[in-house]
């Protein structure tokens, strides 16, 4: 379905222009999507005067009292509805060599349009001509659109230059929209790919996002890795890219094995962490890959050092504690449930699992059947198998000990009480014992086994 500009909008729009004799135009991503028949969640104006007087007599006559204003980049939004709609004026923007923040000054209309990021994000319209589609095109987007290509209207070295992070948007558009990119905007994103580092990572984190939430978050991950942007955001990825030789044994190349597992996964799911946890999982496999002519290739402690190495990332980027925790779970425990699977599956296993997975084990889970990627049918069908019996033994071990983000149900103040101490590595060492028993199904996990043990303990202590 074609999105219309809600008419309240539309009529406010339309009375400020008389009022303030400015010109609007809605631009970019509205006109864009209602040719391809997209649904549009913002609305984004031009204003050729000022864009500031402009939001407040919108935001006047639609009744809103507050206004977000952004004097120095001539922006105001408007919130209305649930929709943000922003006002800028006609600028140019000019990233400095080494600035993060761009020197903004008055434009023409045409020349606002023509330092945007791609042809199919110049269209414009005047409001009161919006519903006649009366687009103005200066570069040829609706060509652009019906053919499915990003193409900069300007040179692209200079497009992406002005503002480094349109690098990141062209690959994103590709993914979500599933076009292509003009080879001449795509080989000018290698050349520019140091310009980069100027961009925050709060901003390149957003269109990452953007990429991994996306219908095909392959294809995104892949252009970043052609473009040589992936080696510049998240060189330990691409350290995974190769294949390995010795002594005729052959190791597969851990990138492309990642991205397969990516492409499990979003069939799987949507969430972003979680495809975000399939594309690190394997990180630590480059710093721990080690031939021994008696086993061939191994990669010992390749889940513990890949999500050591995840902290440093999420550090780096500054993913909130949610994402660093969430993640770095996955990586860790990524191998336990293989591991689980080739073996019998017993109780303690099982307990041991849902202890450290907690609300991620199905999740993980998830994860650990998209990790198989092997091509022989018959290897595909046993891990498939095994993978089932897990998960019923997951269930069944659930509902029977209750350990899903399990606590002790006795704690660190009950066993000081019960020594007569202060805190200190007794208490320690003694819950540990008490968890350790409950989830190898020595004793229930209740509080009166648990305080059982407990008074059991101290008195061997005593003897």
């Amino acid at each position: 379905m074609k999105t219309k500009i809600d008419p309240e909008i539309l009529r406010a729009v339309c009375t400020a222009e008389k009022i303030t004799g400015s010109k609007c135009y809605i631009v970019g991503g509205y006109i864009r999507n209602r040719l391809l028949g997209l649904d549009s969640g913002d609305f984004d104006f031009v204003v050729e005067g000022d864009s500031l007087i402009f939001a407040e007599k919108v935001a006047e006559l639609l009744g809103r009292k507050r206004i977000i204003k952004f004097p120095r980049f001539k922006t105001a939004k408007v919130v209305y509805k649930r929709k943000s709609i922003e006002f800028v004026s006609a600028r140019s923007e000019i990233y400095t060599p080494e600035s993060r923040k761009p020197i903004v000054e008055n434009a023409s209309l045409y020349n606002d349009l023509s330092r945007r990021d791609f042809t199919v994000n110049t269209l414009a319209a005047r409001v009161s001509g919006i519903e006649n589609d009366e687009i103005i095109d200066f570069f040829n987007g609706i060509k652009d659109i019906k053919d499915r290509i990003l193409r900069t209207p300007l040179d692209p070295d200079v497009t992406y230059s002005e503002d480094p992070l349109r690098m990141m948007r062209c690959i994103r558009f590709a993914s979500v929209l599933n076009f292509k990119i003009e080879a001449r905007s795509f080989e000018a994103i290698s050349r520019n790919i140091k310009r980069i580092q100027i961009v925050s990572v709060e901003r390149i984190s957003d269109e990452f996002f953007k990429i991994l939430s996306s219908g095909n978050p392959v294809r995104g991950v892949y252009l970043l890795y052609k473009s040589n942007l992936l080696k510049e955001l998240f060189p330990e990825l691409t350290d995974l890219q190769g294949i390995d030789i010795k002594d005729g044994i052959k190791h597969k190349d851990t990138f492309i094995h990642t991205l397969k597992v990516l492409y499990n996964i979003s069939k799987s799911s949507e969430k972003p962490q979680l495809r975000l946890g399939a594309l690190m999982h394997d990180i630590g496999k480059a710093k721990t890959k080690y031939y021994r002519s008696d086993q061939g290739w191994t990669f010992h402690g390749h889940d513990e050092k890949g999500a050591e190495m995840f902290l440093s990332i999420a550090k780096r980027m500054k993913w909130s504690g949610q994402i660093t925790e969430y993640v770095s779970k996955i990586i860790r425990l990524h191998h336990r449930p293989i591991s689980l699977a080739k073996e019998e599956v017993t109780d303690s296993g099982v307990r041991r699992l849902l202890f450290e997975g907690g609300e991620s084990v199905d999740d993980l889970m998830t994860l650990c059947r998209a990790d198989i990627t092997t091509a022989n049918k018959n290897k595909l069908k046993k891990y498939l198998e095994n993978f089932d019996q897990l998960s019923t033994k997951l269930i069944q071990v659930e509902k029977k000990d209750r350990l899903r983000n399990f606590k002790p149900p006795v704690n660190g103040d009950d066993i000081m009480a019960a020594l007569d101490q202060k805190e200190g590595p007794e208490v320690g060492r003694i819950k540990k014992i008490i968890v350790d028993a409950i989830l190898n199904g020595d004793i229930d996990n209740e509080r009166e086994s648990a305080m059982n043990l407990l008074k059991s303990i101290i008195s061997e202590k005593k003897v």
